[in-house]
This record gives C-alpha cells, sequence and structure tokens, in this order.
C-alpha cells in the first residue's frame, strides 16, 4: 500500500514545480517533468511556463494531433495526480475533439491554399503591373491598396501554417511561413509564433495575454491602471501622465493608431530578432526580413516622387488596418482576467474572452476564417474551411453550460469595442472616482 501511495502527489504538490528549472505538468492525470523538453519546445516556452503546475489537458488537445500523445512518456515521472478530476464541461470538450479528430476535420485542408496562392499572386501581379506600367496617381494609389489587400491575404496564409501544416510536409510549411511572413509581410514568424502562442494560452489575462498590453497608447480595463507587470514582456506596463493622456482619448484614436499599427509589427520584429533572446530560426528570419526590405523599397523607388511613394505606403497601411480591427474587435470587447492562465477552465476562458463576427459564408475568404474566433481558440489546429461547419456545436455546447457564445455584426462589434474603450477612457480622466474590477465587463453589460 505504501508503495503504491508513493506513486501519487496531490494538486498542491504539483504546483511547486512551476519554475523554468523546475516545470512539471500533468496531462490527463499523469505527471510529465517538461523541464528539458520546454527549452526546445516548437511553441516556445511561454505557454508551458504559464501552465506549469497544472493539469494541461484540454490544451493539450487544442494544441497538438493525436501523434503527439507517444512523446510523452519519455517525461513521465512515475506519480498520478491523486485528486485528478475531469470537470463536465471539459469531459463534453474532449468528447467534440475525438470526435473531429474521427471525422478527419484535422485533415481535410479543402482547396483553400491553392485559392489563396493564387489570388495573393494576382494582387501583387496587378500592384507591380499600376506601379511598372502607369503613370496615374489614381492607378499608383490603387496600387497601393491592392498591396495592402494581398497583405491581408498573405497573413491569413500565414497564420494558418503556423497553427496547422497546410504543406505536404514540416519543411514546405516552414518554407510557407517564412515566405508569407518574412519576405512577403515584413513580420517575423518567430515574432508571431512567440506573442501569438502565448495570447492563445493566456487569452484576455491583462498581465499575461500580450495582445492586451498596449499601454501606453490604449487600455481595455481600468485593472491596467494599477500598472501592472506584464509577465510576457517581464516589465512593468506603467501608467504614467503620458499613458493617462493617450488613453483618455483612445477612442478616439484607435482608427488612426489602427492605420500606423504596422509600423509597430516591423519594430517588434527587428527587437526580436536582434535581440539576446533565443530565437527559433533566427537567421532563416532575418534573412526573410532582408528579402523583404529589399523587394519593398525597390517597389518604392519605381515610383515617380517621395509625395506618391509616401502616399503608396499610406494607401496600403489603410487598407491592411481593416485587419488590425477586426483581432482587436475580436477580444477589446470581451471579458478580461488578472493573473495566469489555469489548466482546467479552457474552455470557459475561451469563451469568455472571444467574440465571434457574424457574416455571410461569401466573406470567410475576406476575414481569413477568423470571425469565427472562438471556434478557432478552441481548436486552433482546425482548417479555416471547418470552423463554420462546427459553429453549432460550439453553440449547443456553450448553450448546454451557460457559457457565453457572442457572434456579433462587424458593425456592432467596433461599436462594442468604443464604448469598451470609451469607458476606459473617461474612467482614465477622473482618478478621484471608484475604479471597477473590470471596465470591458462593465461596458458589455451595458449593450444589454
Amino acid at each position: 500500500m505504501d508503495d503504491n501511495k508513493k506513486n501519487y502527489i496531490t494538486s498542491d504538490e504539483l504546483k511547486k514545480h512551476n519554475k523554468p528549472d523546475d516545470l512539471w505538468l500533468s496531462i490527463q492525470g499523469k505527471v510529465y517533468n517538461v523541464t528539458d523538453w520546454a527549452k526546445i519546445h516548437p511553441g516556445g516556452d511561454i505557454p508551458l511556463l504559464n501552465l506549469a503546475g497544472q493539469d494541461v489537458t484540454d490544451a493539450f488537445i487544442a494544441f497538438h494531433p493525436g501523434t503527439a500523445w507517444k512523446h510523452l512518456d519519455k517525461y513521465f515521472t512515475g506519480y498520478h495526480l491523486e485528486d485528478f478530476q475531469v470537470s463536465e464541461v471539459s469531459r463534453d470538450y474532449r468528447n467534440l475533439a475525438t470526435q473531429f479528430a474521427k471525422s478527419g476535420l484535422f485533415e481535410k485542408k479543402g482547396h483553400g491554399v491553392i485559392y489563396s496562392l493564387c489570388f495573393v499572386f494576382l494582387l501583387f501581379s496587378a500592384c507591380i503591373y499600376g506601379v511598372l506600367c502607369s503613370d496615374s496617381f489614381l492607378i499608383h494609389m490603387l496600387s497601393g491598396g491592392l498591396l495592402g489587400f494581398a497583405w491581408i491575404q498573405v497573413t491569413y496564409m500565414g497564420h494558418d501554417s503556423g497553427h496547422y501544416q497546410i504543406m505536404s510536409t514540416r519543411g514546405y510549411n516552414k518554407f510557407a511561413q517564412i515566405l508569407t511572413g518574412n519576405c512577403l509581410t515584413g513580420i517575423s514568424i518567430a515574432w508571431w509564433k512567440w506573442t501569438h502562442n502565448a495570447h492563445h494560452v493566456a487569452c484576455n489575462s491583462l498581465d499575461f495575454d500580450p495582445d492586451l498590453q498596449h499601454l501606453p497608447v490604449f487600455a481595455v480595463s481600468s485593472n491596467l491602471f494599477q500598472s501592472l507587470t506584464s509577465q510576457f514582456y517581464k516589465r512593468q506596463l506603467t501608467f504614467d501622465s503620458l499613458a493617462r493622456f493617450f488613453v483618455s482619448y483612445q477612442h478616439f484614436t484607435f482608427y488612426p493608431v489602427m492605420v500606423v499599427a504596422r509600423v509597430n509589427l516591423y519594430l517588434q520584429t527587428f527587437l526580436l530578432l536582434f535581440s539576446n533572446r533565443k530565437v527559433p530560426d533566427r537567421a532563416l528570419n532575418i534573412l526573410g526580413i532582408l528579402v523583404f526590405w529589399t523587394w519593398f523599397p525597390l517597389l518604392l523607388s519605381c515610383l515617380p516622387n517621395w509625395n506618391e511613394r509616401v502616399l503608396f505606403v499610406l494607401a496600403s497601411f489603410c487598407v491592411t488596418s481593416i485587419q488590425h480591427i477586426q483581432f482587436c474587435l475580436n477580444h477589446f470587447a470581451a471579458n478580461v482576467y488578472v493573473g495566469a492562465p489555469k489548466g482546467n477552465d479552457w474552455f470557459e476562458k475561451q469563451t469568455s474572452g472571444t467574440i465571434d463576427i457574424s457574416c455571410s459564408s461569401k466573406m470567410d475568404w475576406f476575414f481569413g476564417g477568423l470571425q469565427f474566433q472562438l471556434e478557432h481558440h478552441l481548436f486552433p489546429r482546425l482548417p479555416r474551411c471547418q470552423l463554420r461547419n462546427i459553429s453549432p456545436l460550439v453553440q449547443e455546447l456553450c448553450k448546454k453550460h451557460n457559457l457565453p457564445y457572442r457572434s456579433l455584426s462587424f458593425f456592432e462589434a467596433n461599436k462594442w469595442t468604443l464604448n469598451t474603450l470609451r469607458s476606459a477612457a473617461l474612467e482614465a480622466r477622473d482618478f478621484s472616482s471608484p475604479v471597477p474590477k473590470n471596465l470591458v465587463w462593465e461596458a458589455f453589460n451595458t449593450h444589454g
């Protein structure tokens, strides 16, 4: 009997192993030591560190194919979780994931990649033709818009290749990532993986999700007025007089900032690639960025003067701002929280922190599948062509467990987001009034 007891540990004991040099996780009640694995984990170490010392079964199922289970044995500690329990919502989520796997939905990618490649090729070709073969100012501006539109579609392809294999082999898939991210858009796929995986795991955590950490420009919750420490960037999110000024008018500056948001993505790419942080495929990423900063300036040099070059860039940025706005609509007006993510409420946290954009199926290509943001967060490996198909099942599960399923029109989502920003802006102007715990939730309730 004593020997059997030695094979079990409690959840409280598991929580003690939550450091980079002592990192344990539980999957289906079996405890694994992933300290060394975290250093070479394809998804980076941050998702593992954020969930360290917990049972992470739901997150593991969400991000890994069935073939990943066979690799766990080498990290098994020999311990099982003594108080391991599965909630009803987790059980239903896992059954749904199993159902999708048995139906082959994760492998049924459709012909979207081929269609997208052809469409992107046409957009880039039309843009280059407009720049090289026309002297018309209007054609040049339209070409800038086409380039921005091409960037949107290329970004969706990069997103898809980052979440699941869109090419025939892992090598070709990595090539697709570098091509669509670094070479064609100038935004490093390494930077995207670093931030995006953290966002998925810690969806709408003010101190763990980098996609909500936009001080001094934006603040979606009054909790950020307390100068929280970003657990992602390992620095304080300082709410000083400058941040107070910007946040006070953020509902007016939101759209103008989105137009130039791409500049920040270029900056973040350079800061990561030339930092001391360990970056997977650093040389390949830098090479891809050099490709972008070769062809893009050359294209601009073909325009007749600097005025047109600046306006061309502005036209392309104005079009891509639609995508930047969409990404904010999916999360800014949803519920937020402070603290580390928890592995045992995976489904609840994803429903709480996401908002879908309702649209006709004819517009799925335009939104890249990410209008089904909740479906994507629950099943990030699912090809975009399957997201509309599974939406009714997700809605049914949310209804069963009394969890929110919010699907708004593009106009409504913009309205919710602006109301959220406005609520926080008004609060930032007046420090003497009581600060509500969650302005985003308050803003959400004002919509009825």
